[in-house]
């Protein structure tokens, strides 16, 4: 094999940092399980301190939340939130007595995406910031800190105002000082929390196939620079977590294994931030979707063998993600709902109840 000079240079280096990682994976120490819901039954606050003894029945140690009005939405923007817009929803956690339910965290869209990178960011910072503050004054764990593209193309460098002026390595320098800004707010805002990502480098490096070189042609490609401005900035306790909703279908539960290998070391090529700091601060888990691509396999709450999961395959890939993540794993669903305004579950058969409730070793908790 014939290598040049600078590709042999690289190779070494990358020999020495897979050397330095510790035999036993990214996470420093062992930490206890943790599952998290988060789907169409995603509830307010309001919702949350008039049903929290039943959501408490759940077999879940927190839930992905919100704020009633247009915060969600809004957020990434120009428009400044002030605090009297969300004291109610400060009011309301405060007055919720979470006893299980003890790792909650706050959605925070980055929505609606109507803003270049090189535009002022003051108001998107001002309500990051602001988020982060009442997440921490209300008990909670972190914020679920949801980039998915919904209203713009916020990370599709093709798709930015100035593409055909400005180069992907200038834009790509902008977002990552944005980045850099983002991780300062959530922490002025709430030292030491965590930041829960649905995907984290593992979107660019799939739309890729793990060709970097490709970041500019790909519609996520700009949140591998702007990770690494978060990775940047974090300091003390903050931790960032790779949810990895690609593990979405994993009835196969041998996959796990190579999906965690792929947060640890794959995506290694798509970190432009340090990476002991990489190690340091992000944390890998799974997301596992109940009622998987139902438009197409549909839900059937009587046979169960018409849905893509069964209950007992779907006990075996939670129990799998659990043994496998190093700390979170959340459950998706959109036509099941673990709580509604009845104060009952709907669409939620209880064979998968139990199912869930076995493979995280949940006795104390049936449903009924």
């Amino acid at each position: 094999m014939n290598f040049h000079k600078s590709s042999v240079r690289v190779l070494a280096c990358w020999v020495m940092v897979l050397l330095a990682i510790p035999s036993g994976g990214f996470a420093a120490e062992k930490t206890a399980k943790k599952l998290i819901e988060f789907g169409w039954d995603e509830p307010d606050t309001a919702f949350m301190r008039k049903h929290v003894a039943e959501m408490e029945q759940m077999p879940f140690d927190g839930c992905v939340f919100h704020f009633k009005g247009e915060t969600l939405w809004e957020c990434w923007g120009t428009r400044v939130f002030k605090e009297a817009e969300i004291q109610p929803a400060l009011d309301d956690l405060k007055a919720t007595p979470f006893r299980r339910l003890t790792h909650n965290f706050l959605r925070l869209n980055t929505t609606p995406a109507k803003i270049d990178w090189f535009d002022d960011h003051a108001a998107v910072l001002s309500n990051v910031r602001l988020m982060a503050r009442v997440a921490k004054e209300g008990g909670c764990k972190g914020v679920l800190f949801d980039t998915e593209q919904y209203l713009g193309p916020l990370f599709d460098y093709s798709k930015q105002r100035d593409a055909k002026s400005k180069s992907w390595d200038e834009y790509a320098a902008q977002v990552r000082r944005r980045g850099r800004e983002v991780m300062e707010a959530f922490q002025e805002g709430y030292p030491d929390l965590t930041i829960f990502l649905t995907f984290g480098y593992t979107l660019p490096h799939l739309e890729t196939g793990g060709d970097r070189a490709k970041l500019p042609k790909v519609h996520y490609g700009l949140l591998a620079p702007f990770l690494d401005g978060m990775v940047d900035a974090a300091k003390g306790g903050t931790r960032i977590v790779d949810g990895y909703e690609i593990s979405y279908g994993y009835k196969d539960t041998a996959r796990f294994a190579p999906a965690y290998q792929t947060m640890q070391t794959g995506v290694l090529p798509f970190v432009g931030a340090d990476l002991k700091r990489y190690r340091e601060v992000f944390s890998f888990g799974f997301g596992l979707w109940m009622d998987h691509d139902w438009r197409k396999h549909g839900w059937d709450v009587e046979h169960f063998d018409k849905n893509f999961y069964t209950p007992e395959s779907f006990e075996k890939s939670v129990r799998t993600a659990l043994d496998t993540a190093d700390e979170y794993v959340w459950i998706y669903t959109e036509s099941p709902k673990w709580w509604t305004e009845e104060g009952k579950p709907s669409k939620l058969p209880k064979a998968y109840d139990e199912a869930v409730r076995r493979a995280v070793g949940d006795d104390a908790r049936k449903s009924e």
